[in-house]
């Protein structure tokens, strides 16, 4: 096995290093003047994509390549909150070091009608918890919450149906509780004014969360929680958009960087997440474009993320031929990446 050797700047501390991967065998120069000790993807659905009818759920196969794409890229964990929990907590449940490690919530938990048909299988409020508790029991380290979302028929989300509330706040301050009780953690997607309540109730991760307020952070910040704006979902240019639309995205997006630029000072956790429409490195970009520095973004992509997942980057390196600091494109293209020691790039 061939001893890889980086010299250069590791960020996004900075520092100036020599890094050695592997155990035995003759050593040889990492290419790449610039090293991070991996990218995660806080917010990634492994098993969802698309085709004719929309958005839905596919198999073992696909997974398997959106995860060889991923590692390319440089990502050396993977937090996938939904989707085929057949799939996910079998991946989360096996170590392969040729692949990023991952982290799975299981299925979406969604009442009948408030999520895509083709994606989950509904949840009536009274089988919540027993919902929960099954994904627990089979390995799930979070719980993927729907906290809001528009009525749905049978090809997807009604037209100009307004969001509403999912499960009564009461309910899922119970599904917290049961989720802490047994070591695991709550993620709750959100678009809404709901968003304050879920904070409140102790939700640990904020996914999406297009409303929320400086409040919501103050009290998200003082418990360590995250929050995942996905932005490449929230507010990417939709090439079949109509005027309207690109002015409301125009001022979710002048909006989510007020909020964006006030989460660090609250202590809030900003991490990146692709979604089914983004990369890790399009997200940093967008990040910096929304008021963070890139310093601050390639935390939120990389050791910060690290941190609050309970992960560890060592053994893991993706590196670039320019400073992504002055040069934040050549993230998009990695000049070399290993994971567990093992260079697979």
């Amino acid at each position: 096995m061939t001893t890889w050797v980086f010299e250069g700047t590791v960020l996004p501390a900075g520092d100036t290093a020599r890094l050695e991967f592997g155990r035995s065998g003759a050593a040889d120069v990492l290419p790449g003047r610039f090293g991070v000790p991996g990218l995660v993807d806080s917010h990634c659905h492994l098993t969802v994509g698309t085709d004719d009818l929309g958005p839905r759920l596919f198999g073992s196969d696909f997974a398997a390549e959106r995860l060889e794409e991923l590692a390319a890229a440089g990502v050396s964990a993977v937090r996938d909150v939904g989707g085929d929990r057949t799939v996910t907590l079998k991946l989360a449940g096996i170590q392969d070091d040729s692949r990023p490690v991952v982290l799975a919530a299981g299925r979406f938990l969604a009442p009948p009608g408030r999520y895509f048909p083709r994606m989950h299988e509904p949840v009536q409020p009274e089988d919540l918890l027993a919902a929960v508790g099954a994904e627990l029991d089979d390995g799930a380290t979070w719980v993927k919450l729907i906290g809001d979302f528009p009525a749905v028929g049978p090809d997807g989300p009604i037209r100009d149906s307004p969001m509403e509330q999912t499960y009564q706040t009461a309910l899922v301050e119970a599904v917290v509780q049961l989720a802490h009780s047994r070591g695991a953690r709550v993620a709750a997607h959100t678009n809404t004014e709901i968003v304050s309540d879920l904070v409140r109730v102790g939700v640990d991760s904020i996914e999406h969360g297009t409303s929320i307020t400086e409040q919501d952070l103050e009290t998200l910040g003082a418990r360590a929680g995250a929050w995942t704006p996905t932005l490449c979902a929230s507010v990417g240019p939709r090439p079949d958009a109509t005027p309207e639309q690109d002015k409301r995205r125009q001022a979710r997006s002048e909006y989510l960087s007020s909020m964006l630029q006030l989460a660090d000072r609250y202590g809030v956790r900003v991490l990146t997440g692709s979604d089914v429409v983004g990369t890790v490195a399009g997200e940093i970009d967008l990040l910096v474009k929304h008021g963070l520095t890139v310093d601050q973004a390639l935390v939120a992509a990389s050791t910060g993320a690290q941190d609050f997942l309970g992960l560890s980057g060592d053994g893991n390196l993706v590196t670039y031929d320019a400073d992504p600091r002055k040069h934040p494109e050549v993230l998009a293209t990695p000049a070399a990446v290993v994971l567990q020691h093992r260079r697979i790039r």
